[in-house]
This record gives C-alpha cells, structure tokens and sequence, in this order.
C-alpha cells in the first residue's frame, strides 16, 4: 500500500549507510566479529524490506506467460554479477583493503536509487484502505489459512531453505580450512556457483521446464543438491571443487526459480507484496535456523559427516514431502482467491 518506488529509494538509502557504516569501523580498525554481525543485521533488515519489494514489481512488467522466462533473467543478472563480484571483491580486499570495497558497495546502492527514480509505472498506486502495522501482518495468517496450494508452497519454501542452507554455511568452511584458499580463491570458488547458476538460468531451466513438470524439476534440482553435499563431504581438489560449486549453483537456480514462479502464481495480485514477504520470512527464517544447525554440527562432528547427514536427512525429506503434497493436492479443492479473500476478510 506504499509506493514502491518511494520505498525501494528509502531501502537502498539504508543499505548504502549501512555499508558506509561496515567500511569506518575497518578503516580505523576497531573492527571485530560481534561489530560486523551487528552491521550485517542491519543490511539485513534492509534486504528483508527491500526483496518483497522489488519481486513485485516483476508480475507488473511482465505478463504470465513471461514470468518464468522473467525469473530466469533476474537470476542471470544476479549471478552475472555473482561471478564477477567475488574474485574482484576478494583482489581489491588484497590491494586497496575492505573498507575501500564498502565504500564502493554503499556507492552502488545510491547508483540503484537512481535507477529507481528513473522508472516511471505502468501502473497507478491502488488507493485501498491504509492498515496498522498488526492489521496487515495478521492478513497474511488468515489468506493462507484458506489458500492450501499456498501452504504447499509455503512448506516446500522452508524445507528447500532449510537444507540448501548447507550451501552459504559450509562452503566458505570448506574453502578455508579443508582447501586452505585465499580472498581471491575463494571469490574464484563462489563465482563457479555463479557460473553453474548462469547455465541453469540460461540453458538448463528452459530446455527442462519444455519438457517436465515444475514438480519434476523441483524433485530432479534437490535431488543434485544432495549429489552435491555427497561429494562436498569428500572432495578435497580444489580444481574437483569448484565443478561442485557449479553443480551447487545449477540445482539451488532450477529449485529456487520453480519454486518462486509456483508462489507467484498461488497468490492474488492485489496482495503480492505481503505474501511475497510471507514466503521470504519463512524461507530466511528456515535458512537462518539451518545456518546455526549445520554450523553447530560441523564444529561438534566434524564437516564430512556434516554433509553427508544433511544429504540422507534431505533425501528423506524429498520422499515424505512428495507423499504429502500429493495427498493435499487430492484432498483440497482449490480455492479461487475471491473466496479466499472472502474467508480471511481482507479488503478487496
């Protein structure tokens, strides 16, 4: 109900001082870890504001047909920059130090909120009755209490957030103390997932989605990301390795992108913003609850048997989610979101 250029400006204000903010405490090196996850809680809150936001406006551009072609080149430029990002990131952290690459970060936001500026909308702001802060939140509950291929995708969103969190959690470890990389090799590490993301993006995710099923694709891409915690428990070459990271960043790409054009589609225009940020709250909230359980687990049991557990309990629940999907789909009537609506008694 807020204007979305208006609130992607004030967000992307936000994430620049808050990335000015990292790069003074590093440049007069009073920096330290409690300091840095302070700071990268902020950008947090500023990326939580910002993602429902800027996924909203995709359906508005686009038509349904383009979505998931739409999906696949929000990717694309996202790991364009993925690939380019890290090993430059990790060459200047060498040369020029980190406070001068924040400095360049907070810069870029304030480039975005310029981008933003220049847009003008197709469409004109709804004029709806303003809600509190509550009143809005509680919608949320109420529309998906009624929409059951809502809550599919809702529970497919936080298992697949909470195993593919193994990924962001355990890769760095691997290239740091199993692999003993540096900055750049490590920037070099991520940007082969980049890469793999890219294929998926540009080749893989068309020539499948032509010939199976979103289900069957969501299945086959968790299924190589259980391939992949397989051989990241016992690969050690780093040259092995990053084909691994490739193959982490085609099955995570193929999942992700499915499983967003499926929740797009489950919900209401009017609404797509809130249940935009609904999905995004469980799925960070199941990533951020993965990060601290397989991080504990690897410092308890060690990184091997770490993965290879996070690829059997993930296996596992793969069968039981397609068990129960199946049966919900059978059970449920498919409610139109008019009735929906109706039901959690949200304005039209």
């Amino acid at each position: 109900m807020v204007d979305c250029k208006k609130l992607l400006c004030g967000i992307n204000l936000w994430l620049a001082v808050a990335a000015a903010g990292l790069a003074i405490p590093v440049w007069l090196r009073l920096i330290n870890p409690g300091l840095i996850l302070v700071w990268v809680f902020l950008m947090g809150i500023g990326f939580a504001f910002n993602a429902p936001a800027s996924i909203s406006i995709v359906p508005e551009i686009v038509s349904d047909a383009e979505l998931p072609a739409a999906t696949n080149l929000s990717g694309l430029q996202l790991n364009l920059a993925g690939i380019v990002g890290p090993p430059l990131g990790g060459l200047l952290v060498q040369l020029l130090g980190a406070s001068f690459v924040f400095l360049v970060n907070a810069a870029w936001f304030l480039f975005v909120i310029i981008a933003i500026r220049r847009w003008k909308r197709a469409i004109e702001q709804p004029k709806l009755r303003l809600e509190n802060f509550l009143e809005s939140f509680m919608t949320v509950f109420r529309y998906v209490r009624f929409a059951p291929r809502l809550q599919i995708v809702l529970a497919r969103n936080v298992l697949f957030a909470l195993f593919i969190s193994v990924i962001p959690a355990l890769v760095p470890v691997v290239g740091l103390r199993a692999l003993h990389l540096g900055p750049c090799q490590l920037g070099i590490l991520f940007t082969s997932m980049g890469a793999g993301s890219i294929a998926a993006a540009a080749f893989i995710s068309p020539w499948l989605r032509a010939r199976y099923s979103s289900n069957t694709l969501i299945s086959l891409a968790n299924l190589l990301v259980v391939f992949v915690y397989v051989l990241m428990a016992f690969i050690r070459r780093t040259e092995l390795f990053l084909v691994v990271a490739a193959l982490a960043g085609v099955g995570w790409t193929v999942s992700a992108s499915e499983l967003w054009v499926a929740a797009q589609r489950a919900m209401p225009s009017w609404a797509r913003g809130r249940m935009n940020a609904a999905v995004i709250m469980v799925s960070q909230g199941a990533m951020a609850l993965g990060g601290v359980i397989w991080g504990c687990t690897a410092t308890k049991v060690g990184l091997s048997f770490t993965l290879l557990g996070a690829a059997f309990l993930f296996l596992i629940s793969l069968a039981l989610a397609s068990k129960s999907v199946t049966f919900q789909l059978k059970v449920f009537t498919p409610l139109d979101n008019t009735t929906c609506t109706a039901w959690a008694g949200l304005p039209r």
